[in-house]
């Protein structure tokens, strides 16, 4: 496998946690980083790395002819804007903001299906660590109605995380029905100001029907497992615990101290996935035959 050339929108914390995540990657080589600040840290690391930058967002990428895929990490918003001018460049847009402008991808779930779709979106942090668990339980089990909590250091939330709130709980909570199978979902965020820094945790309700203890957590543990494959601080707290027609199920998700602090893992299981959906792109023979040793 060659390696397909990648750009990086957006120089914020997620870009630039993504960036040192794409320079490990065996498949993926980040050939700009662009912003809209030419000193903020985000473009001061990725200069540092030998990475071209822009400080003038899209544009240059757009004229860049060698980058097949562009990681978007901007906001909600902004991509809404982003997603035509990349499609019509002939662009893979891999979009980490809740814009949801092409179809939800969860890497664990659903990402082989959309391989040949020009956008798709990694939903949201909540989503990502949230609906694989409901998607679990749904496989055994009829998901009536599910409530997630996600909790995270506030610390850990950036300006388009706060900018972004409305998007995320609308667009996690669709995921939820959506992908997880639950028939009705809600999604809550909770910006927690404790110190130290919490690490993100989540906390899925679900009402179900018929359950089976047994099942439900040998489905459970089975996704932890496909998840931890490449969000390695990905763990259930303890096993889901299984009263009558609830299910509750209790996860932590530690980032892996790239760029972020590992509290911070609400971003980190963000640019994992994003990683982990450009390798599977980066794999498909039409991006092969453009790629470079």
């Amino acid at each position: 496998m060659l390696k397909v050339k990648v750009a990086i929108l957006g120089s914020g914390n997620i870009g630039t946690d993504l960036l040192l995540k794409l320079l490990r990657s065996p498949l993926l080589e980040p050939a700009i980083v662009a912003g809209v600040d030419e000193t903020s840290a985000g473009l001061r690391l990725a200069r540092d790395k030998g990475v071209r930058t822009s400080a003038r967002g899209i544009i240059d990428i757009l004229a860049a002819e060698e980058i097949a895929i562009v990681f978007d990490a901007s906001g909600a918003r902004a991509h809404l804007s982003h997603a035509p001018l990349l499609e019509k460049a002939g662009k893979v847009a891999i979009d980490l903001t809740p814009a949801a402008v092409g179809p939800y991808v969860i890497p664990c779930i659903n990402l082989q299906e959309h391989l040949d779709k020009p956008n798709v979106n990694l939903i949201t942090c909540g989503a990502q660590a949230t609906v694989p668990m409901v998607w679990a339980v749904s496989q055994t089990a009829k998901v009536r109605y599910v409530e997630i909590i996600s909790t995270i250091s506030s610390r850990s939330a950036g300006l388009g995380t706060r900018q972004n709130i409305d998007e995320f709980t609308q667009t996690t909570a669709r995921a939820l029905e959506l992908l997880g199978g639950a028939e009705h979902g809600k999604a809550i965020i909770i910006l927690n100001p404790a110190e130290p820094p919490i690490t993100m945790s989540n906390t899925i309700f679900a009402l179900v029907e018929e359950a089976d203890a047994a099942a439900i957590r040998a489905s459970v543990q089975s996704m932890v497992g496909k998840i931890q494959s490449y969000v390695p601080g990905y763990r259930l707290k303890h096993p889901p615990e299984v009263d009558g027609d609830k299910v509750t199920i209790q996860i932590q998700v530690e980032g892996a101290g790239d760029y972020l602090p590992r509290y911070a893992g609400n971003l980190d299981i963000m640019t994992s996935a994003a990683v982990a959906a450009g390798e599977a792109f980066a794999r498909r023979p039409i991006l092969q035959e453009g790629a470079t040793r």
